[in-house]
């Protein structure tokens, strides 16, 4: 067994986290040399007694068809597993104080050697949050940058989406296994991330969100970026967190001011008292790493395209249902007849196309 094979197995086992694994690599940096260790012996390293059962265990189970039974899980499932012994790992997050010793990559691999930005704001944005969000990211995407955001609701979502209708798409990181969707209505969302763009994870299989993963998951997002748009937060949103992470690791921090008198203006208002650089547009950014927003004609006729394209007969049903006026979810579910899976899926297409914008308080109306 190599370094890679063995340390899959760790990352495996419950009860072996981060920190154990970092104990266990600082002592053998060739973990072969550590499988025939007893529990007695991981203790007098420091270990408690259920870790270094733990360990053994991984050790054990280790065994050729046993491995090869795990990896197939994960190819059955589109799933690459990169490890920090792989040349394929990312370089960035490589340099942080707290890399993920495994993560879990579904879509397009090569996403981690773009230029990355990460978006990222309150679950529950303004109107004018929404539209700065998904305007940013597009043209971000637009000029070959990868989006980075958690496919959170709110500014998390509104950044994936504008990313997707360019050519440097996204990245979702993830705060729970990459076979949980979570929030459950960004399903839609999740596959059409996994086919033109990436998730990435650093849970195993079957792991499912709790409210300590999305710091943890935090770490990353800032970790794989060159920099942090932080679009609308309140004080001491979580958005703050992954900008004072991205400071942590020398990342630049950007934050996009907004009306003085929003709450949700407040946590963006903070940051650029505390030095964050002021951006009022993409420009601004790119800037910072010498890129140039290129006059791409087929970025228009693109747009253009998309204009002209007729709608399909389940598009035209929400189009025509939202004529008069804006529609929550739970009428357009009504009126449609649709499932609530289904639904959104339409809504995620008319999203990407710009035939739809989302309203707070979840309402949908023509753009």
């Amino acid at each position: 067994m190599d370094n890679r094979t063995l340390l899959i197995m760790l990352h495996q086992t419950d009860a072996i986290g981060w920190k154990t694994i970092l104990r266990i690599v600082s002592c053998f940096p060739e973990l072969i040399e550590a499988v025939q260790l007893t529990p007695a012996d991981w203790q007098q390293l420091g270990l408690t007694e259920a870790r270094a059962n733990a360990v053994v265990k991984a050790f054990k189970e280790a065994t050729t068809e046993r491995v090869e039974q795990v990896l197939e899980k994960y190819r059955a499932r589109q799933i690459e597993i990169v490890t920090l012994f792989d040349p394929s790992y990312p370089h960035l997050l490589k340099q942080t104080s707290q890399p993920p010793w495994v993560l879990y990559t579904r879509g397009r691999i090569e996403l981690f050697d773009s230029t990355c930005i990460s978006i990222v704001g309150t679950r529950n944005p303004t109107a004018y949050g929404r539209k700065i969000a998904e305007q940013f990211s597009e043209e971000l995407s637009s000029a070959n940058v990868c989006v980075i955001s958690g496919l959170a609701r709110g500014i998390d979502s509104s950044a994936h989406i504008g990313a997707l209708r360019q050519k440097g798409s996204t990245l979702a990181v993830l705060g729970c296994g990459i076979d949980h969707i979570y929030p459950p209505e960004n399903k839609g969302l999740y596959w059409t991330i996994a086919e033109q763009g990436m998730l990435v994870s650093e849970y195993p299989l079957g792991t499912k969100s709790h409210p300590g993963m999305f710091p943890q998951r935090n770490r990353i997002i800032a970790g794989l970026s060159f920099g942090v748009v932080v679009v609308e937060a309140a004080l001491q949103s979580g958005s703050l967190i992954t900008a004072d992470q991205a400071l942590d690791e020398s990342r630049d921090v950007f934050a996009i001011p907004g009306p003085v008198s929003s709450p949700k203006s407040q946590g963006t208002l903070a940051l650029i008292k505390q030095g964050a650089k002021l951006v009022s547009c993409v420009e601004d950014i790119l800037e910072e790493y010498r890129l140039r927003i290129t006059s791409d004609p087929a970025r228009h006729s693109k747009h253009i395209q998309i204009q002209q394209q007729k709608l399909t007969a389940d598009e035209q049903i929400i189009a025509e249902l939202l004529q008069h006026r804006p529609l929550s979810i739970d009428e357009l579910l009504i009126g449609s007849q649709f499932t609530f899976g289904h639904l959104h899926a339409v809504l995620l297409n008319l999203l990407m196309t710009k035939r739809v914008e989302q309203l707070p308080g979840s309402l949908y109306a023509i753009c």
